[in-house]
């Protein structure tokens, strides 16, 4: 396993610990955070707010971690499965009820100095919507 997967685990490994300082230590200081749904975000202190309201409104595991890295070890996609819980209601989506849910996922990294230096988070809205409203 390289340095450069070794990383990306590190990270997901975190984010399903709950570990959110583990998660901030894994990333450049001016990270930026292109979601699927918004604008882009730059920096840990705007990346950390992220994750307040995402911890706020979704409780989430990832599963089913594949990684693929470039040659040069600076450039990454990862697949996987989200299984999560709609806790708390975001402006402009369905009510929350605590809905479970299931979603195929993916993300786009770039890796510097050993840190994750860009996440761009790919996932089909329309298909979380139809399972929170069933």
């Amino acid at each position: 396993m390289t340095d450069a997967e070794r990383l990306i685990r590190a990270y997901y490994a975190a984010f399903n610990a709950g570990d959110r300082a583990a998660m901030l230590a894994l990333l450049t200081d001016d990270v930026i955070h292109d979601p699927n749904q918004g604008a882009r975000r730059t920096g840990k202190p705007a990346f950390t707010a992220f994750l307040a309201q995402m911890d706020a409104a979704y409780a989430e595991q990832i599963e089913d971690l594949v990684v693929m890295l470039d040659a040069t070890g600076t450039r990454a996609a990862v697949e996987f499965t989200v299984r999560g819980q709609y806790l708390r209601t975001e402006d402009g989506l369905p009510e929350a009820r605590g809905q479970r849910y299931t979603l195929p996922a993916g993300a786009f990294l770039a890796i510097r100095d050993g840190r994750i230096a860009r996440i761009a988070t790919q996932y089909n809205l329309p298909e979380w919507v139809r399972q929170v409203s069933a």
